[in-house]
C-alpha cells in the first residue's frame, strides 16, 4: 500500500498593495493534487465610485487604482469615453499619448527589473544587497526607471498619479525647450537600456518552456500601446467591444482577486505576450539589436519575462526619443467634446498587459455604468497554471526555502500589482 504525504505550503505575503495573499497546495503522492494562490484585496469599488461621476472626474479617479500605471487606466478611460463622444483628438494628442505610454513602461519595467526579479535570479534577498556586488547596474536601473518619471512629468504634470490628462487631450503643451532638454535625457539612457538588454539576455535564466496562449492588441503598422484589436497565437482577432463575448471574469471560491478566461483558458498578457504577437512590428534597428543579442521571439519561456521587459525599455526609449525629436507646441493640446449617451470600449496595453474598459454614459456625460478588466485578474489563472507545472518540475522533494524562492520567481514573472508582487514573510509546511 503506497503511504500518503499530504503537503500543505501556507505562504502569507508582504501587503505592499493593499491586500495579503497566500500560495495553498496540497500534494499527494508526489503530484499536486490541489493548488490555489489566495489573493485578500479588501473591495476597492472604483467601478461604484464612478457611477454618476462626470465625464471630466474620470481621468483624475481611475489614475488611483493604480501607483504603479496610472497612465494605463487614464488611457483606457479617455479611449472609451471619446468614442462615446465621436471624438477624434487629431495627431499631435495621439502622439504625446503614445509618449506617456512609453514614460510609464519605463518606470514600471525598470523597477520591476531591477527591485524585484534581478534579486531572485542572482540569489539576493533584496535589491539592497544586490547593489554590494552590482553597483553600477542597480545604478543603471535606477536611472532608467527615472527617465520614465521625467517622461510622464513631461506631459502630466507629475510622476506619480498624473494630472495633465483630459478628455480631449492635454490640459497644457509643455515648451519646445523642455522636450529638447528631455530628448537628450533620453539618447544618453539608450545606451543603458542596450547594456541591460544585452545583461539580461545572457543570464543563467532557468529553461522552463510551457504552453500557453498569448494575447496582446495588435496595430497595423505600429507596437502597440494605445490602440489596436485584440488577438491571441491560437487565431483570435476580434475588435475591442468584442472582448466579453470571448473573454469571461469569474469569482474563485479562494480568492477576492476576479479570474478572466479565454474561452474557458487560462491566458497570458503583458510584455512576454506582446512580444510573442506583435515583434515584427518593433523598428529595425531595435530587431537589429535583438539579433546581435541572440533574443528571439516567439518564446514560451515565462522566466524570459525579464528580457521582454529590458527589450521593452529600449523600445520605449527608442520610441520616446522619435516622438520628442518631432515635437511641436500646438495652438491647443487638446480639443473640444460634446457630451452624448452611449457605451464605448478603451484597451490599452499596461506594462503589465491588456487593460479593458468599458463605459455607459448618460446625455450630460455622466458615468452609468462601468466595467474595468485588469491584466493582473486575466494573468491569475495562468499564474495558477505556472505554478503548478514549474514547482512539479522543479521537484517537491526540495526544502521550503528551496520551494518559497521558486514559486516568488514564478509569480513574480507576471509583476502583478496585488501583494504577492513582493517577497513571502513565511512558508509553512504540514507533512503526515
Amino acid at each position: 500500500m503506497t503511504k500518503r504525504r499530504d503537503i500543505s505550503i501556507k505562504v502569507p505575503v508582504l501587503a505592499r498593495v493593499e491586500g495579503e495573499g497566500a500560495l495553498d497546495i496540497e500534494v499527494r503522492d508526489g503530484k499536486i493534487e490541489e493548488l490555489k494562490l489566495r489573493i485578500f484585496e479588501p473591495p476597492r469599488l472604483f467601478e461604484k465610485f464612478l457611477e454618476g461621476r462626470s465625464y471630466g472626474e474620470v481621468a483624475d479617479i481611475v489614475a488611483r487604482i493604480c501607483g504603479i500605471c496610472p497612465v494605463a487606466y487614464q488611457m483606457s478611460a479617455v479611449h472609451a469615453i471619446e468614442q462615446v463622444f465621436e471624438c477624434d483628438p487629431g495627431p499631435w494628442v495621439r502622439e504625446m499619448r503614445r509618449l506617456l505610454y512609453c514614460g510609464e513602461w519605463l518606470e514600471s519595467h525598470g523597477l520591476h527589473v531591477h527591485l524585484l526579479a534581478l534579486p531572485d535570479f542572482f540569489g539576493f534577498n533584496s535589491v539592497a544587497e544586490m547593489a554590494k556586488k552590482f553597483p553600477d547596474e542597480v545604478k543603471r536601473g535606477l536611472a532608467l526607471q527615472g527617465i520614465g518619471n521625467e517622461i510622464v512629468r513631461f506631459l502630466g504634470g507629475r510622476s506619480v498619479h498624473p494630472v495633465g490628462v483630459r478628455i480631449g487631450g492635454f490640459y497644457k503643451a509643455p515648451a519646445a525647450a523642455e522636450a529638447v532638454a528631455l530628448v537628450e535625457k533620453v539618447r544618453q539612457q539608450l545606451k543603458h537600456a542596450e547594456a541591460l538588454l544585452r545583461w539580461s539576455a545572457a543570464l543563467d535564466l532557468p529553461d522552463s518552456s510551457q504552453e500557453f496562449v498569448s494575447v496582446s492588441t495588435r496595430h497595423t503598422d505600429e507596437y502597440p500601446m494605445n490602440e489596436g484589436h485584440i488577438v491571441s497565437d491560437a487565431g483570435l482577432d476580434l475588435s475591442i467591444d468584442k472582448f466579453e463575448s470571448h473573454f469571461k471574469e469569474q469569482q474563485a471560491p479562494h480568492s477576492t482577486a476576479l479570474h478572466c478566461h479565454l474561452d474557458g483558458r487560462p491566458y497570458l498578457v503583458g510584455p512576454l505576450a506582446r512580444l510573442n504577437l506583435n515583434h515584427d512590428l518593433l523598428p529595425d534597428a531595435v530587431k537589429s539589436l535583438l539579433r546581435d543579442c541572440g533574443i528571439a521571439f516567439p518564446n514560451q519561456n515565462m522566466f524570459h519575462s525579464i528580457i521582454a521587459r529590458s527589450v521593452e525599455i529600449y523600445y520605449g526609449l527608442f520610441e520616446a526619443a522619435r516622438i520628442l525629436e518631432n515635437y511641436i507646441v500646438p495652438d491647443l493640446p487638446y480639443v473640444d467634446v460634446s457630451p452624448k449617451a452611449g457605451i464605448g470600449f478603451g484597451c490599452t496595453e499596461a506594462p503589465r498587459g491588456l487593460l479593458w474598459h468599458r463605459y455607459e454614459l448618460d446625455a450630460d456625460g455622466r458615468i452609468v455604468q462601468a466595467t474595468i478588466v485588469p491584466p493582473t485578474s486575466q494573468n491569475q489563472a495562468r499564474i495558477e497554471e505556472d505554478l503548478h507545472n514549474e514547482l512539479l518540475t522543479f521537484g517537491l522533494e526540495h526544502d521550503d526555502a528551496a520551494l518559497r524562492l521558486r514559486a516568488e520567481m514564478v509569480i513574480r514573472n507576471y509583476d502583478p500589482c496585488i501583494s504577492c508582487s513582493t517577497h513571502f514573510l513565511d512558508l509553512r509546511i504540514k507533512r503526515s
